[in-house]
């Protein structure tokens, strides 16, 4: 290459190059091409974050769909042979006791009253209004189910009316929980001889016919005495934050 078009192109790259950053006349296709360049960089990048995180997340989702369903798997089949072996044990004592529970899902449609958050009509498929149901939420207790105007009613168990029999602590000392549209639970007609004490766990004691045994309901957080009975304040563990779906028992045994 002769010295002539070496110079010819240095002067020419140097035109071009004060041209393109003194005159935005030149500058503007440049920089809408680079733009478009950086614009669809971001995009292809982002797009690419994108699949890897959504398929980064739904193997682990994937993942821990199988471990709780292998779970499921185990627990189902150990409640299967308990009833098995329950079963065998009725025919060979000729026991006339039976047992076939029935729980169902069902939805929360609305609150039943603006303001009132403790109350719920729910759908429920072949309601029976004449009966009272137990309510449960992920394996605590939720509340009761009532009938009005021969539609299901959630009271959830911090309403005033909603109230079923329970066990406090470990000498299963018998009670009635009762809500009071506050932030505690209230159990009532505790016998004053049955030891109880802060932090007991209460559960359901099934003889309302309600509730199974042994669903769990709160913690006992005080105690007080009151005309030969005792009664506990309690802390509920379901908390009505998000109320979707919920199991009503519609038989017990």
């Amino acid at each position: 290459m002769n010295k002539k078009l070496v110079g010819f192109l240095f002067i020419f790259i140097a035109l071009f190059m004060g041209a393109l950053y003194y005159s935005s006349t030149v500058q503007a296709p440049f920089i809408t091409a680079l733009n478009y360049i950086k614009s669809s960089y971001h995009k292809s990048t982002k797009w690419v974050q994108d699949g890897i995180h959504r398929y980064t997340f739904q193997a682990s989702h994937i993942k821990e769909l199988q471990v709780a369903l292998q779970e499921y798997k185990n627990n189902h089949l150990i409640m299967q042979q308990l009833a098995a072996e329950l079963g065998d044990l009725y025919d060979e004592n000729n026991s006339t006791l039976k047992t076939d529970p029935k729980v169902q899902l069902v939805r929360a449609l609305s609150y039943a009253k603006f303001g009132d958050t403790n109350k719920l009509w729910l759908e429920v498929h072949d309601y029976n209004d004449s009966k009272v149901y137990g309510l449960t939420y992920k394996e605590v207790v939720a509340g009761i189910v009532v009938s009005e105007n021969k539609r299901a009613l959630a009271l959830l168990n911090k309403d005033i009316k909603s109230a079923y029999a329970v066990y406090v602590g470990e000498n299963f000392a018998p009670g009635i929980v009762h809500g009071n549209n506050a932030k505690f639970l209230l159990v009532k007609f505790i016998p004053s001889w049955i030891e109880i004490k802060e932090g007991d766990e209460v559960v359901t004691s099934g003889l309302d016919q309600i509730f199974f045994k042994g669903l769990k309901v709160g913690k006992v957080i005080s105690i007080t005495k009151s005309q030969g009975y005792q009664n506990a304040m309690i802390e509920p563990y379901y908390q009505e934050n998000d109320p979707k779906y919920f199991h009503m028992i519609k038989k017990v045994q």
